[in-house]
């Protein structure tokens, strides 16, 4: 099958419209209390009225600025705007500690702090909130704490060993997660702002993913490492998750579009090629979906399947349909898409089971509102892609 037929036949699937008329009204209104000050960290679709708590995170918070930032990008005419500025204004004013670049971890509704670590995974997502949030709104507030956000990191987070600390905490094992977003903030950032700065930090994180995080010899990307990024000892070691091989082979490959940097492809391709190997249920026993964990060997060791995996696959599939015409990419795309609509999301109201069995069954009800993130990227590049 051809790209153009693939894209055509997925096309009766829920697409921009169903984004604008939807999803991000209904998440509006799930993740936005009124009176109450940022947004809901977890849904329980059988409780929809449940009063949600007043824990507040960075990561939550920033993700979803991200989301209704992007959203507005997509639906100038929605109300996704207004959601956005109240997340912005939350961190601006809540989780952010005195125009440092410092973020607290979580705090309650009123800025009380709960955990006052600063960690490197959520600064990723608030450099990466800032980067949409200025192109929603073109508000210099977001760069200007972008800058406050890349000067700490610089200065209390680098590590002698390369990369950077997971914490102002000195927390072990060391993770290649958090590196990974902040490539994606600094995509971001770049495109925002068309400052070289960003792309030189961004290529600086390619090149530690291609000496310490992805393995040499298997082409496998480790998750849990020592402070002199070695493999984590004990069973951490081999842990590896289809997800992340799907969601660097994206980066990559966008890397590659930004520098022209080919090993950025090449690796890219190593990673993918893994995870198509080993890390998708073909559909025979249960949902076509990419399973939670596989071992450097290729052994699924976690059967089970989040949302989340399934979207960084779409997004995998998009990048090498866009920069290598990819013909299997385009027939994997079409049958994803089928599947995650089948399977995990429901169109009627964009809700979605967050993980299910191998066999399909749901194992867990309760929604983390964080995961709205990776849904939204993931169809608004197959809308953008699909363009």
């Amino acid at each position: 099958m051809k790209r153009e037929e693939a894209l055509e036949t997925a096309a009766d699937l829920p697409s921009k419209a169903w984004l604008r008329e939807t999803l991000i009204p209904a998440w509006i209104a799930r993740a936005v209390r009124p009176g109450r000050a940022g947004f809901v960290e977890m849904f329980d679709p059988a409780e929809p009225a449940r009063d949600p708590g007043s824990l507040r995170t960075t990561l939550v918070t920033a993700r979803l600025t991200y989301v209704f930032s992007h959203a507005h990008l997509l639906d100038p005419q929605g109300e996704a705007l207004a959601a956005a500025r109240h997340g912005f204004a939350f961190l601006r004013d809540a989780c952010r500690e005195g125009g440092r670049g410092r973020f607290l971890h979580s705090v309650r509704e009123d800025g009380t702090p709960v955990d006052a670590r600063t960690d490197l995974y959520d600064l990723a997502f608030v450099l990466f909130a800032m980067a949409w949030y200025y192109r929603a709104t073109q508000d210099d507030q977001a760069l200007a704490i972008a800058d406050e956000v890349i000067g700490f990191i610089e200065s209390e987070m680098v590590h002698p060993q390369g990369g950077f600390a997971e914490d102002t905490a000195g927390t072990l094992p060391r993770r290649q997660n958090p590196h990974m977003h902040l490539l994606e903030a600094f995509h971001a950032l770049t495109e925002a702002t068309g400052e070289q700065r960003w792309l030189d930090h961004a290529s600086a994180i390619v090149r530690l993913a291609r000496e310490h995080l992805v393995d040499a010899e298997t082409g496998t990307l480790g998750e849990y490492f020592t402070d002199d990024w070695k493999s984590a000892p004990g069973a951490a070691r081999l842990i590896c998750e289809p997800g992340h091989h799907f969601e660097w082979t994206w980066l990559l490959l966008h890397h590659w579009r930004l520098t022209g940097d080919t090993q950025a492809r090449d690796l890219a391709e190593r990673l993918y090629g893994f995870a198509i190997r080993h890390g998708l249920d073909d559909g025979s026993a249960g949902p076509l979906a990419a399973f939670d964990v596989f071992d450097r060997t290729g052994k699924v060791t976690a059967s089970t399947k989040l949302l989340w995996p399934q979207t960084e696959a779409i997004k995998a599939f998009l990048a090498r349909i866009e920069f290598l015409d990819d013909a299997d990419a385009a027939e994997r795309l079409d049958k994803h898409l089928a599947s995650l609509f089948r399977c995990f999301v429901a169109p009627e109201t964009g809700l979605w089971f967050n993980q299910l069995a191998k066999d399909g069954a749901p194992t867990q009800t309760v929604i983390p509102v964080r995961v709205l993130y990776h849904l939204l990227l993931a169809l608004a590049e197959w809308e953008r892609v699909r363009g």
